[in-house]
């Protein structure tokens, strides 16, 4: 195993990926207990809310009474040994487990558990890198305890905060730490050292690593190499020659367990936006009623963010996306920076005014707002740019 870059002082990094387990379902669990241990599929909307009935039994709806176009978002552990997991589409998934629970998402709970979750760990470490609602990095380089200590005080915490199980990887950087955090699920914890690279990373498939998605690992698997130490043994300008110098580079880098990101314990983010997949598709003429109020209220709800956050920003973009799955985008930079719903929605307008619609018909409808500028005064008094979160290669 390479030797990680050092601290200050010179001693090794110590990295942790922290990782609730099916944090979505799981909190839907804690809401309704009498589920645990039952496929449950998340992503329907408000109208498929369980009921109560008389004598106080709760009624919930089956997933093969679903229709509508929606995806979805998370399932227990239950659903996913059906082969249900995120992203598919929920009539497929009603195929695969049409008895599974299906329940509504609700995004502001699962917000309120992840800043309890974060907060019980920034108590104990509190070198903490977001990277979304359910998961995080943690530098405990300059922590005292063993790691193994560590990783289950975390662990504790964030179970007495939550009610909530959570997996761990700890390693020297973000790479391993990040598929370390996978290996043991759920309720793991799982420590790479000296030696673990050989034997634990290296046997695994090559689309277990970070940054390598589906296209390039088709591309791989046309080369004959299959898992991480295939990769690692692959010859570099082979690697070249099929996906370019940088991405190649990249590649062999991460093979040999190779990362030297920070953990950043700050970032801003590059946009702010706002989507809806609608139930059915709609036709730009005959529901354009129904489209103009998603619209505003996209608009008036990234207004919300945009203040939530305290940012304003001067480009405004639309995102379409047709019933063949064709999506359209178009941006419109504005001379100052905005943040009020009626000024997004005129920019966003414009950009709609560029887009061929005819006789259409639209399945997914977003609003973005990006360039971003912080809405506090700094300094000069000026606002300051967002700076641009660094990507992994």
């Amino acid at each position: 195993m390479p030797v990680p870059p050092a601290a200050p002082d010179n001693r090794p990094r110590r990295i942790a990926h922290l990782d609730m387990d099916a944090f979505y379902a799981s909190v839907e669990l804690l809401r309704y207990p009498e589920l645990r241990g039952l496929p449950v599929v998340i992503g329907a909307g408000g109208r498929y809310q369980p009921h109560t009935l008389p004598d106080g039994q709760r009624m919930f709806y089956r997933l093969r009474g679903y229709t509508g176009r929606g995806v979805v978002t998370t399932s227990t552990y239950e659903a996913r040994a059906l082969g249900v997991f995120s992203a598919m589409g929920m009539m497929k998934a009603a195929q695969l487990a049409p008895d599974a629970i299906l329940l509504p998402v609700d995004f502001a709970t699962y917000r309120h558990y992840s800043r309890l979750f974060k907060a019980a760990v920034a108590d104990i470490a509190p070198q903490v890198e977001d990277r979304g609602v359910d998961e995080i990095y943690i530098d405990l380089t300059d922590h005292p305890e063993d790691s193994l200590t560590l990783a289950q005080r975390l662990k504790q915490a964030v179970s007495d905060a939550t009610g909530l199980n959570c997996s761990i990887g700890i390693s020297p950087n973000k790479l391993l730490s990040k598929i370390a955090s996978e290996l043991d699920k759920p309720d793991g914890i799982t420590i790479i050292g000296p030696g673990d690279l050989q034997k634990r990373i290296w046997p695994l498939p090559v689309g277990k690593v970070n940054g390598i998605g589906p296209k390039a690992d088709a591309r791989l698997r046309d080369l004959g190499i299959l898992t991480v130490e295939q990769l690692a043994h692959a010859r570099p300008e082979l690697l070249q020659r099929h996906f370019g110098l940088s991405y190649a580079c990249w590649l062999v880098e991460v093979a040999h367990g190779k990362d030297d990101r920070p953990v950043r314990t700050h970032s801003e983010p590059k946009s702010i936006s706002r989507e809806t997949t609608f139930e059915r598709d709609l036709h730009v003429h005959r529901d354009r009623a129904e489209l103009s109020a998603i619209f505003q209220q996209l608009c008036q709800q990234l207004e919300g963010d945009l203040r939530r956050k305290g940012y304003t920003g001067r480009t405004v973009g639309i995102k379409l996306r047709f019933h063949d799955f064709r999506t359209v985008t178009r941006d419109f930079t504005l001379p100052d920076a905005v943040a009020d719903a009626d000024a997004i929605h005129h920019a966003a307008g414009a950009c709609l005014k560029r887009i061929e619609l005819d006789q259409s018909r639209i399945r997914l409808l977003g609003v973005r707002v990006s360039s971003l500028e912080s809405s506090t005064p700094e300094g000069d008094g000026s606002p300051r740019r967002a700076p641009v979160q660094l990507s992994l290669y």
